[in-house]
């Protein structure tokens, strides 16, 4: 395995912790600020469109440069971002800080993506996404839980100063392993670029990305009521349960990454259907401890499980040029991030309870079933369906390593 995917996937960690561990700090950061749940919610959608300007923005403003030095760059914001946040001292402040590391992580996925697949051979390009998104799931099987836990024990504030640190590790790591990149900039061109956008199938992916991908998110965010006031766990131990989750993120990117490199659309549209089933399920059983417990972990699976695949599939149909369509689909992930934290926001806000974002979750999830069938028929009809190349084994991420953090 090229050692420069372990660095992303260093990268991809700290970007994912502070993605994520904002979920399970959610009721303090509330009460520090004297905000509601939904406006505290607003610092994960808000987040989630600060990916959206950086995926397009970011990458098509440096297009032309080297792709190392940028993933640096990114890094280097990403790391301001989190002592901003983490200095904040009023809501207006913490939003800026979070909105500005996001602009790093929606380019630096998107160019992570195609550095990624560019260490490897054509046929196992999904299984080396899936290895830089590695990072992503282990900072939710113990780094958002022991993110959590710091938060609950010296302050929230204290959980993104660990992650400034996180990033300054992610940043020497990549500045050692990460090879330069093969192409030239002036091989780039942004036009060529925005040619990928010409095809149908970029665009329906893109549209799944942001429907199967928010509806689960859109469960998650306000999953720590969820645990508390339905399911009655306790606040302490809500910490442990996201490790569960995290658990699921590992089991299905690995998993995801392997069934994309053998059948991509129809481990989408199996993955995407049963997430539709495990989220109704959760809703009717979220009462009982022991369901919540095993609905959380097929959450976590099914709902990244798509994440390799989506990624590949919006590479495969760009033609060619897959820089900017890739951070458009890093893109097109946050934007079903802010549409499930606002749709689940305005559940609660609706008085319908603190299962209503995991009904909502699963209508936005089932949207997207509906578009990726469209895409599969579509794209078999026109004979442009990915097939793995004949005489080559799938990709497997066998050499993922384990997660230490």
């Amino acid at each position: 395995m090229p050692l420069g995917l372990i660095a992303l996937a260093m990268g991809a960690f700290g970007i994912g912790l502070t993605e994520f561990v904002i979920m399970g700090l959610l009721p303090q950061v509330a009460r520090d600020f004297a905000v509601t749940e939904p406006a505290a919610g607003w610092l994960i959608s808000g987040y989630a469109l600060g990916v959206v300007v950086g995926a397009l923005g970011l990458t098509a403003a440096t297009i032309r440069l080297p792709r190392k030095p940028v993933l640096l760059g990114l890094v280097v914001l990403f790391i301001a971002g989190n002592v901003l946040t983490a200095l904040a001292p009023d809501y207006g402040i913490a939003m800026t800080g979070r909105v500005l590391a996001a602009l790093a992580h929606g380019a630096f996925f998107g160019i992570g993506s195609v550095v990624a697949a560019s260490l490897v051979a054509p046929e196992k390009r999904a299984g080396a996404i899936a290895i830089m998104f590695t990072g992503l799931t282990a900072a939710n099987v113990l780094g958002v839980p022991f993110g959590t836990f710091l938060g609950q024990q010296f302050g929230w504030r204290s959980t993104f100063w660990v992650i400034a640190g996180i990033g300054v590790l992610a940043l020497v790591g990549i500045a050692a392993l990460v090879p330069a990149a093969k192409d030239a900039p002036e091989a780039i061109s942004l036009r060529r670029e925005l040619r990928a956008f010409r095809s149908i199938q970029v665009w329906l992916s893109l549209a799944v990305t942001v429907l199967s991908f928010g509806g689960m998110f859109g469960a998650f965010t306000y999953i720590t009521y969820t645990l508390t006031e339905v399911s009655g766990f306790a606040a302490g131990a809500v910490p442990w349960l996201l490790v569960l989750f995290g658990a699921g993120l590992v089991a299905g990117n690995w998993l995801g990454g392997r069934l994309a490199d053998r059948r991509l659309d129809l481990s989408l549209i199996a993955f995407i259907a049963a997430l539709v089933v495990v989220l109704m399920t959760f809703a009717l059983l979220a009462g009982s401890q022991v369901a919540t417990i095993v609905a959380l972990v097929l959450m976590g699976a099914l709902g990244f499980g798509t994440v390799p695949g989506l990624q590949s599939r919006v590479m495969h149909y760009a033609d060619g040029a897959p820089t900017l369509a890739s951070g458009a689909n890093i893109g097109a992930f946050n934007i079903g991030n802010a549409l499930g934290a606002w749709a689940g926001g305005v559940g609660i806000s609706a008085g319908l309870g603190y299962t209503a974002p995991v009904w909502i979750g699963a209508a936005i999830s089932g949207a997207g079933l509906v578009v990726m069938g469209l895409a599969a028929v579509a794209a078999h009809r026109a004979g442009t369906a990915v097939r793995a190349p004949r005489g080559a084994a799938p990709a497997t991420t066998s050499t993922v390593p384990v997660p230490v953090v």
